[in-house]
């Protein structure tokens, strides 16, 4: 849009095609397309975090709609001071969804009673192993008793672990066991240091799992499918050996043929081979979905044939079901059935099933992209997603791909995972192997290498992604090359990556593979971050050094190496204070971890300095109820129970544990993954119950979930039900109530309901004039959206005393010369254009210029921009010798820009302000652009 009014009739349409659908979302933004993505992405990502993960907003005030303010950059989810994996949760979650994805129950319930009557027996009880041959339908059987027990019991606490392929993430020991102790953690409500060394976590589970189960109101469950599938099972898995507490009940599924023989003595369910009417019911789903139909002599065809234990196994049985109905009543079903009956196990079946798939091909390129894209997710460490398809081969289009794709999805072949594709089962991946990479090691090789090729491309040093951190040391490690996995290693954003993410293991195993001790190990990193800090310039790479230096305080505290461990905090802490501010919240976060090792080596005085530090930060930025807050109460009582001080101790655990309640209550549980549910009985209890504070800002945060799913009329709802009950109950002065005003205006001013907008912004302005300090965070979003309000109302004169105001709040919280100073200098500078008052704009963008140089150095973004804007004053007063000048200096800055970052923008959390552009130094019709960067 320009100047409140969209550029033209196209747009327009756009605008209005897209305001009749409920779930879209408009973001209004000028500036480069780089920028507008950041925009887009910035939105969706929130989206996903608050209304389908549930996690919590981290703004200082997360509640307000609309703040364009920069907010903290958001720390990685953490649960306690240990490390936590959303994508591996979900990969766990959609490996159970798919394991009990089909129809049918294969007789199973003489097996459901079987395991009811284990969950009822008396304790002691060893584990039950489910056994049978590949395919048997191990892990359906499991998944589908899962549904019944948290149907049926909901008491029953039921952790479970599907393992997926041999060396993939989920057959780690060391993540499947944190995993499991990290959810009995939080199902219990308990937030305790917990050691990352795989040696001690394996050695202490035992431990854990009877001290949390003690405090669980019912039984546990442990399920591990395919557990024989575990790197070194029998070693890792020790604890399965070792009396299990009273209220806990583990089921194992084995391959009978990989079980260890130290397990065969425990009680087992053996899966039986299909009997000749489940036969019949599989073959039947499968043929009737497609509406084929066979004759009598074709079905006594098929009872006859799989009667053998691997032709009547439920893979087996499910493929050639879907194999026939692939055929059809068009094509020789009975030349078929024949092809079939000369395959005796699964893997053979599948053979045939990829070459059917192959002659349905149109031409020998097809049939070549089709070989290269499972010979490459087979070679992977845990798949490959479809954009990497396409870029490692650029010859593959998105129609091929997408009908590739279904056919070995339909197939049982290939399925989806964290949106990578991966084999769907053991023998699908066993029997691409036998038919393209006969040849041995170096077709494998071959393929792994082209993986590593096309992730080191990706590798650019300050930009690295999940995926590359996960698939390229393992590529290293598998191909035995022990100089490029170190040198990969050592990229700092590759191991900062790993650890980030819980892979603390995984990142210990490849260093004592390059034969590096603990020490050797610290030194590298150090001195690899020292020779990257020469490097590091402006406020964004600064930022992220910090998070560097955090990191490897952190791992280096973990590996027990204490006196190293300080000084890389410490600079992380120096660092953010100086960068950011010194109540920023990632402050909070570096006193934290610093605490943690003074804890570690027994200074209590120290940590407890550093402990209350981040608990004040983080009550002033989150508000006394987050969970962060909470985290601080935790760490603190900790540190109180190891002096014996219990008293205190107590307290503070009190006080946490009652955050962390109403934080599940809001947020549906820890991890969010029970949100749904949770907020549907928050919509029954707010229906039924009184006014209450807490029911008021449940129902500001469902009115501002609704927002952001665009949404209005019911956002408009709750916001007005949030805001009568504040006023009820706290009184029409309270913050809260300017809280649900600021909201409303929002609301109102999406809905281009100015006048409202207005009303509501004025109203939540008086309010928090009164209740708040004059550099709080809250009055000084209220004072920006009124000021753009008007701005965009054309009430120039009503806004200026308001930018006004947002220059001395920002000089209050910062100090005069701090960069969200000089951008609010800009905004000023920009308002006073707009009323042609170019005497009073000069010597704000003067002063705004020496700033941001001061602060990023000649060269930055900012210094460009506001360069830009002098230059079109001075074109404009007549002096055009100078504007050539300032605009040549911009110039130079844009093209130093594109030249250090090969063509892409760099500013993509600039803060500049309102801008305006020089279209042409020698155009006479120079404009000026307005709305936030």
């Amino acid at each position: 849009k320009e100047d409140g009014g969209v550029s033209s009739v196209s747009v327009q349409q756009l605008i209005e095609q897209i305001s009749y659908m409920n779930k879209a979302k408009m973001i209004d933004h000028i500036g480069g397309v780089e920028e507008g993505a950041y925009e887009i992405y910035n939105c969706v990502e929130k989206i996903i975090k608050q209304d389908i993960l549930g996690c919590e907003m981290t703004e200082a005030e997360g509640k307000d709609l609309g703040n364009k303010e920069e907010s903290p950059a958001p720390e990685e989810e953490v649960f306690g001071d240990v490390l936590w994996d959303a994508h591996d949760e979900q990969e766990q979650m959609e490996a159970f969804q798919q394991a009990s994805n089909s129809m049918c129950e294969l007789g199973f319930e003489k097996y459901f009673e079987r395991l009811n009557d284990l969950v009822a027996a008396p304790a002691p009880i060893p584990p039950l192993l489910v056994s049978g041959g590949p395919g048997s339908g191990k892990s359906l059987l499991l998944s589908k008793w899962i549904q019944l027990q948290q149907k049926h019991s909901p008491n029953t606490l039921i952790l479970y672990h599907f393992v997926g392929r041999p060396m993939s993430t989920s057959s780690e020991s060391a993540l499947v066991i944190k995993r499991l102790t990290l959810k009995l953690m939080q199902h219990s409500w308990l937030v305790s240091p917990l050691t990352l060394d795989p040696a001690k976590l394996l050695e202490e589970f035992p431990r854990w799992l009877e001290k949390l189960s003690a405090r669980h109101q019912g039984s546990i469950i442990i399920i591990i499918d395919s557990i024989d599938q575990i790197q070194q099972a029998e070693k890792h898995m020790k604890w399965l050996i070792d009396p299990l507490p009273v209220n806990v009940r583990v089921i194992v599924s084995v391959n009978v043929e990989t079980c260890p023989q130290a397990w065969r003595l425990w009680p087992t369910l053996h899966l039986d081979p299909l009997n000749s009417k489940d036969v019949k019911s599989l073959i039947s789903v499968e043929c009737n979905s497609a509406n084929v139909k066979l004759t009598k002599e074709q079905e006594k065809k098929l009872e006859r044939h799989c009667r053998s234990a691997t032709t009547c196994n439920a893979l087996y049985v499910t493929l050639l079901g879907k194999t026939i109905a692939c055929v059809g009543n068009a094509g020789n079903i009975d030349e078929t059935l024949q092809q079939c009956f000369q395959c005796q196990d699964t893997v053979s079946l599948y053979r045939l099933v990829l070459r059917s798939i192959q002659e349905s091909l149109q031409s020998d390129k097809e049939k070549g992209l089709l070989r290269e894209i499972l010979c490459i997710i087979s070679v992977s460490h845990n798949g490959v997603s479809e954009s990497e398809l396409m870029e490692l081969y650029p010859e593959l289009s998105s129609a091929v791909l997408a009908s590739l794709v279904h056919s070995l999805h339909k197939m049982c072949l290939l399925t989806y995972g964290c949106g990578l594709l991966k084999f769907q089962h053991l023998q699908a991946w066993e029997m691409v192997r036998l038919e393209y990479m006969e040849e041995g090691e170096n077709v494998i090789s071959a393929y792994r290498q082209k993986l590593v090729e096309y992730f080191t491309m990706q590798l650019s040093r300050d930009r690295v992604t999940w995926r590359s951190a996960d698939e390229l040391p393992w590529l290293f490690q598998q191909q035995g090359d022990k100089q490029k996995l170190h040198k990969c290693l050592l990229n700092l954003f590759v191991s900062q990556n790993l650890y980030k993410r819980g892979h603390f293991a995984e990142l210990l195993s490849y260093w004592q593979l390059v034969g590096k001790d603990k020490s050797s190990m610290a030194a590298e990193y150090f001195d690899s971050l020292k020779e990257y800090e020469k490097s590091c310039e402006g406020e964004e790479s600064m930022v992220c050094l910090a998070d560097l230096y955090e990191t490897l305080g952190r791992f280096l505290k973990d590996l027990g190496l204490l006196s190293q461990a300080v000084a890389p905090l410490q600079r992380s802490l120096e660092i953010r204070e100086t960068g950011l501010d010194p109540d920023h919240p990632r402050v909070a976060q570096s006193l934290h971890q610093l605490a943690g090792v003074y804890v570690q080596w027994k200074k209590f005085g120290n940590a407890e300095q550093l402990y209350k530090q981040a608990l004040e930060i983080s009550e002033n930025a989150y508000g006394a109820e987050h969970p962060r807050v909470a985290r601080e109460l935790d760490a603190l009582a900790t540190l109180y129970q190891k002096q014996n001080k219990y008293e205190q101790a107590e307290q503070l655990r009190k006080k946490s544990f009652k955050i962390r309640q109403k934080a599940a209550r809001r947020k549906g549980s820890l991890c969010g993954f029970a949100l749904l549910r949770q907020r549907a009985l928050q919509l029954e209890e707010l229906t039924l119950g009184k006014d209450t504070p807490d029911n008021a800002r449940t129902l500001n945060e469902l009115g501002v979930l609704y927002y952001l799913q665009n949404n209005l009329e019911t956002a408009e709802l709750f916001l007005k039900r949030s805001l009568e009950m504040r006023e009820r109950v706290l009184g029409p002065d309270h913050p809260d109530c300017a809280q649900s005003l600021n909201n409303l205006a929002a609301l109102y001013n999406e809905k281009k309901h100015y006048d409202k907008a207005e009303e509501l912004y004025e109203k939540a302005l008086d309010i928090r004039r009164r209740a708040l300090a004059p550099d709080h965070p809250s009055l000084a979003y209220t004072v920006k959206h009124l000021a753009v309000l008007y701005k965009k109302m054309g009430k120039l004169d009503k806004a200026v005393p308001l930018y006004e105001l947002a220059v001395e709040i920002r000089q209050k919280s910062f100090g005069p010369k701090h960069p969200s100073v000089a951008t609010a200098l800009v905004n000023l500078a920009v308002l006073y254009c707009q009323m042609k008052k170019q005497i009073e704009a000069l010597p704000l963008y003067e002063r705004a210029l020496k700033i941001y140089e001061d602060s990023f150095g000649h060269m930055h973004p900012r210094v460009g921009e506001t360069l830009k804007n002098l230059a079109v004053l001075s074109y404009e007063g007549g002096d055009f010798e100078k504007a050539a000048e300032l605009y040549k200096r911009a110039m130079e800055i844009k093209e130093a820009e594109t030249l250090l970052i090969g063509g892409k923008a760099t500013s993509r959390h600039s803060s500049s302000g309102d801008t305006f552009s020089l279209k042409s130094a020698l155009s006479p019709n120079i404009f000026l652009e307005h709305g936030q960067r």
